[in-house]
């Protein structure tokens, strides 16, 4: 079984809605996505409409809590 859900075209905000790659990895919501764009994680929600994720690359960027290293 795939580590993904969906990697298709998707509408991205930072190219002002056009088309390109992305993975959508899990569902975290109704109608909300968590989808890579490049390096990016961000959130994504599909349109039933136009049959297409709306990937928001520019505030809806998911941040990862970096590890922290303890020396002994």
């Amino acid at each position: 079984m795939a580590d993904y859900i969906d990697k298709c075209e998707c509408c991205i905000h930072s190219l002002e809605g056009g088309l390109a790659e992305a993975t959508i990895l899990k569902r975290i919501g109704d109608n909300k996505y968590v989808a890579q764009y490049g390096d990016v994680k961000c959130t994504a929600i599909f349109n039933p409409f136009s049959s297409h994720y709306y990937v928001d690359d520019l505030y809806g960027i998911i941040k990862e809590p970096k590890e922290r290293g303890y020396a002994r």
